[in-house]
């Protein structure tokens, strides 16, 4: 009976020591951001028409503009697709 909790303890001291080793063992690498994060704007508005209220964002990075509005009524956040702000700005140039 010794004997057998003794191989038990002595197996699992040697997994604590694999598991601990081997938190030193791995490569730190460092990883570098493609693009840096976007910066976002975010304005309150209201339509006379629809939802009461939304909220448009603007990607200042990428210039894109999205809006989202809460609807009460049937519990769900409705959204507007993207706009490129840089497009249509260039064409009215």
């Amino acid at each position: 009976m010794k004997s057998t909790v003794l191989w038990i303890l002595v197996a699992l001291n040697a997994i604590l020591l694999v598991l601990f080793t081997g938190q030193f063992n791995h490569l730190s690498t460092a990883e570098a951001q493609f693009r840096r994060p976007s910066d976002y704007l975010m304005i309150p508005g209201q339509l006379n028409t629809g939802p009461p209220s939304l909220v448009y964002i603007v990607d200042t990075t990428t210039g894109r503009l999205g809006a989202l509005a809460y609807d009460d009524s049937s519990h769900t956040l409705m959204t507007m697709p993207a706009i490129d702000l840089n497009r249509i700005y260039n064409e009215k140039r």
